[in-house]
């Protein structure tokens, strides 16, 4: 379990950081999740697949898996042959097709269908870390228990200076004690949005960057 530490920034930091929230919300006010989902289940399944893929593949995947599995019931009963094979455009479908079949199994029969609004019942699916559950918690029912942090989100955070942690539950943890809980699910999607647009990995658009005024990692 994951707790925000009484450790305070410095009062100019804290001021940083503020400014920085507030140019983002700016700049992305309408800020969503970009998996494709009708339902707790299928956002869960998306996000399990997300992992080492893109959004944009994942939302390829899922009409066809969905059509075929609607429920977790259903994809608990999968021939792991089919649901590797539907899958497989995502990559590591092998892994990916066992998590999907154990993890459905368990909401099946241990949570009669219904994916739980936990993050320790969550974590304890085959298959499901913090950040998948809090995808899930934040988008599918509007419970902001922690802030996602992907690939986008640690670039972003270290490079913004919210962070020197590695770790993706210690870049959490700052990132718990810097963002108001209320906006933690959408906090999330705003710095992924501007990590995809602008802060980007290899080539940051810096001379384009409407934060670069308050970032230390500015190249401009």
């Amino acid at each position: 379990m994951i707790s925000k530490s009484s450790k305070k920034a410095p009062i100019s930091e804290k001021r940083r950081h503020e400014r920085i929230l507030q140019k983002l919300r700016e700049l992305y006010p309408e800020a969503e999740c970009a998996l494709c989902f009708t339902n707790s289940f299928e956002l869960l399944v998306a996000t399990i697949l997300s992992a080492q893929s893109t959004d944009k593949t994942v939302n390829q995947i899922t009409p066809a898996l969905f059509k075929k599995y609607p429920t977790a019931a259903a994809m608990a009963e999968a021939n792991i042959a089919e649901l590797e094979e539907l899958i497989r455009p995502g990559g590591f479908f092998h892994n990916k097709a066992k998590n999907l079949k154990a993890c459905a199994a368990a909401v099946a029969n241990e949570h009669h269908g219904e994916v739980p609004r936990t993050m320790a019942e969550l974590i304890a699916l085959p298959g499901v870390g913090r950040k998948t559950a809090n995808v899930v918690l934040g988008n599918a029912f509007g419970i902001n228990a922690g802030v996602v942090v992907d690939t986008h989100i640690q670039r972003l955070s270290q490079r913004l200076g919210f962070t020197q942690e590695q770790n993706p539950e210690k870049i959490e943890r700052d990132l718990m004690n810097i963002v108001p809980q209320e906006e933690w699910t959408i906090f999330a999607h705003r710095m992924i949005q501007h990590g995809r647009q602008i802060c980007q990995a290899r080539k940051p658009k810096c001379n384009e960057c409407l934060l670069a005024p308050e970032c230390p990692s500015r190249q401009i």
